[in-house]
C-alpha cells in the first residue's frame, strides 16, 4: 500500500438487513450511489448473526478466527450465558483501522454503534450504554470516548431516543438520531473512516417478515435517511460505501430445544422465588438460541451422540454440526457450543427452557437482553392480551418516578408474532446482504473481504 498524506474520508454505512432485492422505487438515494459505484453481493460468514457479521467484515477473517461465534455464548468458566457484550477486547484479531493507522499518514477513525465499540482503539466512539444503579433502575444513557463527545453531541441534536433502539417502541427515531450523530460527529472530528450503524430495518423485518407490504415504507424510511448521509459525504468531501450484515427471511414458528432437552432430562432449572431459572452449571445440555442457529453446550462428551440424535430427530433442525463440522464451515472456536444446530427455513429457535408460562422467569415479559440466556425477537412486541398497555406502562413509569421497585412486564410469551429472521444463510443472493461501493471489481464478495474494499479507499 501506497502512503497517502491526504487520505481523504470514506463514510461506511452498515444498513442492517439491506438485500439487493429491497433496490428500486423505494430507493431513489441508494440509486444515486449506484450511478457513481457498485453493487456486490456478500457470500456470508456463517451464522449470519449481527455480531458476527461485524467482526467478519472489520477484521477479514471468519468467526472461528476472531472468536465472534454468535451475539452470545456459555463462559463455561464462569457458567454463565452472555449475551451482547460490549468490550472490543472480545473480538480477536487486527481491525481495519489498526492496519490503516499503521500504514496511512494521519489516519482516524470514528465508530457509531458498531457493536463491540467500548474500549476499542478507535479514535472516536459513540455507543448505546445504560447506567444501572444499585436500587434496580435502569437509565438510558449512551458511552462515548472521549467522554466529552456524549456531551457535545447531545448538546447539539438532545438525549439518544434509546427506546425507539429496540423495544416494542424501535423504529425510524433511533436511525434518524445517528445520522444526525454522524454529521455532528464527523464536522466536529473530521475522521478518516466514520463507521455508521444504521438499524431500523431490523425491526419491521422481524415483527412482519420481508413478504409484509408495509416493509416497503421502512426502506424508503431508511433510504431517505441515508441519502442525507450521502448528501452530506458529497459535500463534504467524503465517500459513502454502504453494506448489510445479512437478509431475514420469513418465518412461521420457532422451536424450543431447551425445553426439548428438558423433557429429555439433560437441562436443569433451579427454583427461584415463583418461577424457574436455566440452570447452565447444572445441565448435561442445553442450547443458546440465537436466531435461526443454537450453540448447544454438553458437559459430558459421553452426551453427544444421544444430544446430537435427540436434535436430528426433531423436525424444525435442518442441520447438527459437530467440532469437525464447524471447523469445515468456518465457526469453531473454544467459545463454542459442542454441537450446533441450524434452523429449517421457515423456523428459529427460541430460548424458553419452562415447561408452563406461569413458571417463567419475570424477566421473560420484560426487555431484557443481557439477562436472558438467549435472543428473544419477541420484545419487538407489546402483549396483545393486555387490554390497556399503554395505561399499564404509564403506572409502571409513575411506579419508578415515585421511586418504587417495578417490572415493565409487557412483553408476550408468543413466538408465533415473530415473522422474520436470519442465521441460516441465504438461499438466494438477491435475499442476502450486500455492499454498494466505488471499489468493488466483483459482483460478490466474502463478508470478510469488507476489510479490503475499506483499505482500498486510502
Amino acid at each position: 500500500m501506497t502512503a497517502l498524506s491526504d487520505p481523504g474520508s470514506l463514510i461506511l454505512v452498515n444498513a442492517v438487513g439491506l438485500t439487493p432485492a429491497m433496490l428500486g422505487e423505494d430507493t431513489p438515494a441508494l440509486n444515486r450511489l449506484l450511478a457513481q459505484a457498485e453493487l456486490a453481493t456478500l457470500d456470508n460468514s456463517f451464522p449470519a448473526l449481527t455480531t458476527t457479521g461485524q467482526a467478519s467484515m472489520l477484521t477479514g477473517l471468519t468467526p472461528g478466527e476472531h472468536g465472534i461465534i454468535g451475539n452470545g455464548w456459555y463462559n463455561r468458566e464462569r457458567a454463565e450465558v452472555n449475551f451482547w457484550l460490549q468490550s472490543n477486547r472480545l473480538v480477536q484479531g487486527e481491525k481495519v483501522w489498526q492496519y490503516l493507522r499503521r500504514e496511512v499518514p494521519q489516519f482516524s477513525c470514528s465508530n457509531l454503534f458498531w457493536w463491540y465499540n467500548m474500549y476499542s482503539d478507535v479514535d472516536n466512539s459513540i455507543t448505546p450504554r445504560p447506567h444501572y444503579p444499585a436500587d434496580g433502575r435502569k437509565i438510558m444513557g449512551v458511552y462515548s470516548e472521549p467522554p466529552s463527545l456524549e456531551i457535545e453531541i447531545e448538546k447539539r441534536i438532545g438525549p439518544f431516543p434509546f427506546f425507539n433502539f429496540w423495544g416494542p417502541a424501535s423504529d425510524i427515531r433511533s436511525s434518524r438520531w445517528i445520522v444526525d450523530c454522524a454529521i455532528e460527529e464527523f464536522q466536529i472530528n473530521q475522521p478518516s473512516l466514520q463507521l455508521v450503524y444504521l438499524p431500523h430495518l431490523d425491526y419491521n423485518l422481524q415483527r412482519l417478515g420481508p413478504s409484509h407490504p408495509d416493509v416497503a415504507q421502512d426502506v424508503r424510511a431508511l433510504d431517505a435517511e441515508i441519502g442525507r448521509l450521502i448528501d452530506f459525504g458529497r459535500d463534504n468531501g467524503a465517500e459513502v460505501m454502504v453494506v448489510s450484515e445479512y437478509g431475514i427471511t420469513d418465518v412461521q414458528q420457532s422451536v424450543s430445544l431447551n425445553r426439548i432437552l428438558r423433557e429429555a432430562g439433560l437441562l436443569r432449572v433451579r427454583q427461584s422465588v415463583s418461577w424457574e431459572l436455566l440452570d447452565a452449571g447444572a445441565s448435561r445440555a442445553f442450547a443458546v438460541a440465537d436466531h435461526q442457529i443454537a450453540h448447544i453446550y454438553i458437559r459430558d462428551a459421553s452426551d453427544i451422540s444421544r444430544v446430537r440424535q435427540l436434535l436430528e430427530a426433531t423436525p424444525e433442525v435442518d442441520a447438527v454440526l459437530d467440532k469437525v463440522q464447524q471447523q469445515a464451515a468456518g465457526v469453531w472456536h473454544p467459545r463454542s457450543g459442542e454441537l450446533l444446530a441450524v434452523a429449517q427455513p421457515g423456523c428459529w429457535f427460541d430460548y424458553y427452557y419452562w415447561l408452563d408460562d406461569s413458571k417463567a422467569p419475570d424477566f421473560a415479559r420484560t426487555v431484557d437482553i443481557h439477562r436472558k440466556p438467549g435472543y428473544d425477537p419477541v420484545e419487538l412486541f407489546i402483549d396483545p392480551q393486555l387490554a390497556f398497555p399503554k395505561l399499564k406502562a404509564a403506572v409502571r413509569l409513575l411506579q419508578k418516578k415515585m421511586g418504587f421497585r417495578m417490572l415493565m412486564d409487557l412483553i408476550p410469551l408468543d413466538t408465533g408474532l415473530v415473522r422474520g429472521s436470519h442465521g441460516r444463510l441465504a438461499d438466494n443472493r438477491s435475499d442476502g446482504p450486500l455492499v454498494i461501493s466505488s471499489k468493488v471489481k466483483s459482483s460478490t464478495i466474502k463478508i470478510q473481504d469488507v476489510s479490503e474494499l475499506i483499505k482500498r479507499y486510502f
